[in-house]
């Protein structure tokens, strides 16, 4: 894995870890934490297209 997904994966986890803090249940946070997955993986290609990396 290269510097740039290793660090875009460190921001989207930390955010992340920040906003389920709040949540109780289990099932909400992994249910959160499939949606950001997901969103995450396929926002990574285009930023690094319009980053041009």
């Amino acid at each position: 894995m290269d510097a740039v997904t290793v660090l875009y994966y460190a921001i989207v986890c930390g955010v992340l870890s920040l906003a389920v803090a709040r949540l109780a249940r289990a099932w909400l946070r992994l249910t959160v934490g499939i949606a950001v997955g997901v969103l995450a993986a396929s926002a990574l290609p285009p930023l690094r297209a319009l980053l041009g990396l």
